[in-house]
């Protein structure tokens, strides 16, 4: 096959820098609501970008004297949301719906945007916004204190744009200035919908990214170990070299990866890999994604943090509780990488610390 015939015909629309237009945000305020992972973000990178910003807080949060730290302007998030022409949804999706209808909602006006990082509660109906406002999405694809500091080192952080509601006839216009404004179109944003972004957002994060991974690095440690392997050389094999293994993917795709490691070791991924993930797993995958799809997952996230979190609380205990934990914190207080990696981690922690604010 040539390059040609090999190469992917993309189906999605990507925007840049040259693609946004400031001025349709520029005389405008917006209404951060939330101080943590994203917000802080999101508040900051706004405010270097010359746009009117407002932190919206509740009161005696922890995150006030932090955000004023910064030269933000803060208020209470009932307040926040009546300035604001945008209102930008940051805080955890499982408090959303109560902010929205205490104090988002009876301060709405028409021709405002209602503006959000992630689809969740606008798909699955926990929010039901007005018809005469606008709902749009700008999520960063990566942790708040990369958006930040890609920004700051005048670089860019990936994104997804999404309109769902375009009241005013410029929903488009001004989502991509507020993209722009955080510094996502420097690398590029992706234009999606409300409900591929969260459909694919959580099969991802439940099939993939952490229950599957974590699944497998948790498996393939117990079969080392039960084998009578140390814990020590299983935890380097199953859970240490990951990072190795997708910082090469996310480098140069799965063929980087492959051209990097042994022939041994590519040779035998790809004669045992589908042995492991296999037909049982793909199945089960379906189920997964059936279960997001007809919001059967929603529901039962719904209805447990109605309950109080009894099951998240229990299954958080155990993963915590497996051996694999200790050993990886012995593991890495022992070498010299422990304290870099402690303090990208506890860097972390601390931005997502007020994520409940």
């Amino acid at each position: 096959m040539t390059d040609t015939e090999d190469a992917h015909e993309f189906t999605t629309t990507v925007y840049y820098d040259e693609d946004a237009d400031r001025s349709y945000i520029e005389d405008k305020t917006v209404a951060v609501l939330g101080y943590g992972s994203q917000g802080h973000a999101h508040a900051g990178n706004l405010a270097d970008s010359g746009i009117n910003a407002v932190v919206g807080l509740t009161e005696g949060s922890s995150s006030w004297e932090a955000a004023q730290a910064e030269g933000l302007e803060v208020a209470t998030t009932a307040e926040a949301a009546a300035q604001g022409d945008i209102v930008s949804v940051l805080v955890p999706d499982t408090v959303q719906p109560a902010v929205y209808e205490n104090d988002i909602e009876p301060n709405l006006e028409p021709g405002d945007t209602l503006q959000f990082a992630h689809g969740f509660n606008i798909h699955y109906n926990q929010i039901q916004p007005p018809e005469d406002v606008d709902v749009t999405m700008v999520a960063p694809k990566s942790p708040g204190h990369l958006v930040r500091r890609n920004y700051e080192n005048g670089e860019g952080t990936p994104g997804l744009l999404a309109v769902y509601q375009d009241a005013t006839g410029e929903a488009v216009d001004e989502v991509l200035a507020y993209a722009s404004a955080i510094g996502c179109t420097r690398a590029g944003v992706v234009e999606t919908t409300f409900k591929e972004e969260t459909e694919t957002d959580l099969f991802g994060e439940q099939a993939v990214l952490c229950g599957g991974i974590t699944s497998l690095v948790k498996t393939g440690f117990e079969t080392l170990v039960e084998a009578g392997y140390s814990p020590e050389m299983a935890y380097f094999e199953c859970l240490n070299e990951m990072k190795l293994i997708v910082d090469l993917m996310y480098e140069g795709g799965l063929a980087e990866m492959w051209n990097s490691v042994s022939d041994t070791a590519e040779y035998g991924g790809l004669s045992r890999g589908d042995r492991i993930v296999g037909d049982n797993v793909r199945e089960e995958m379906d189920v997964v994604l059936e279960e997001v799809q007809n919001g059967s997952f929603a529901r039962e996230w719904i209805n447990e943090n109605q309950a109080g979190r009894p099951q998240y609380t229990q299954l958080r205990q155990a993963d915590k509780a497996h051996e694999i934990e200790a050993v990886g914190d012995e593991l890495r207080g022992l070498f010299a990488w422990g304290d870099d990696a402690g303090n990208e981690s506890n860097e972390t922690a601390e931005t997502e610390v007020s994520m409940d604010d």
